[in-house]
């Protein structure tokens, strides 16, 4: 049985017109079952040259388009995201943090929904901190846990505050894990994934403009971490988790590690490494995606 986009909100059934603002897309004006009706992966990731970089990646993978080819910017009516199709791969850009991917997966879950796919899997592949990893290791996310290692996400809601699940598809989790093997060219883990409100002190960095605890207690605070599971720390997967878990939709989190935090805070590998283990996630999923249509 086909497995479709369940959408929480039933006030969108009474809207004439649903336009998704931060995307310049609008179900009066786009055809969205035409434009996406065939999408059944959806990868999402910070940066837009590195979606763009993506896009063109899995098109060379899948034997689809031109080499070189460009793609254009479906979204280039706006400057908040960037989205990029090729075939059913379905690449966007989501930004920094836990309001900018929230606010763009409002929008995807509701293109997808308004375009009638069925039996989507959505990855996050992106860059993080590790914790007692080597960098350029790749951890596949079992659970996104908080700054207190909770595997949940709170949200203040009509000032109230609501507590949603970020566990993550351990089906998928595993076919992931069985590609990296078979890849067998990086470290792959399976870990949980610590989802943090901002980039310095919530992450317990010395580096930042404000710091007020001293070098013992972060490693200690990280030990901590490292003990309860967590393999790296990034600032988007639990409220991606729990969105997508609401929305009934397959997703898992691939994030590489650019730096071990017990042994510092500041990323010193060299621009060439950085990007080639910036490609690990893409070259883990594009995998994925290929062996899922039958091309490996």
């Amino acid at each position: 049985r086909e497995n479709f986009i369940h959408l929480c909100n039933p006030h969108l059934e009474k809207m004439k017109e649903d336009i998704l603002y931060h995307f310049a897309l609008g179900t009066g004006t786009h055809d969205f079952p035409a434009l996406f009706g065939d999408v059944k992966f959806v990868c999402v990731g910070g940066s837009p040259s590195r979606m763009k970089a993506f896009i063109a990646y899995i098109a060379e993978e899948l034997g689809l388009g031109s080499p070189g080819g460009d793609y254009p910017n479906i979204c280039a009516g706006t400057d908040r995201y960037a989205m990029y199709k090729v075939g059913p791969v379905l690449s966007v850009s989501h930004g920094m943090g836990i309001p900018s991917i929230s606010i763009m997966l409002h929008e995807l879950i509701k293109l997808l929904y308004h375009a009638k796919c069925s039996d989507i899997t959505i990855i996050r592949i992106g860059t993080s901190g590790g914790i007692g990893l080597e960098p350029g290791s790749v951890v596949i996310t079992r659970q996104s846990v908080d700054a207190t290692f909770k595997p949940q996400f709170e949200q203040v809601v009509l000032g109230k505050s609501v507590i949603r699940s970020t566990n993550l598809d351990e089906h998928l989790a595993k076919e992931l894990m069985q590609c990296s093997k078979e890849i067998g060219q990086f470290n792959t883990v399976i870990g949980n994934t610590m989802c943090t409100l901002d980039f310095y002190e919530g992450k317990g960095r010395l580096d930042g403009a404000i710091c007020l605890y001293n070098e013992e207690e972060k490693l200690q605070y990280l030990k901590e971490a490292y003990d309860s599971g967590v393999r790296n720390i990034e600032m988007e997967s639990s409220v991606f988790a729990a969105m997508c878990n609401l929305s009934g939709v397959k997703a898992a989190v691939v994030c590489v590690t650019l730096l071990n935090r017990l042994e510092g805070d500041q990323i010193s590998s060299s621009h060439d490494v950085l990007v080639e283990y910036q490609q690990r996630p893409q070259k883990l999923v594009g995998y994925f995606i290929k062996k899922s249509v039958g091309k490996v």
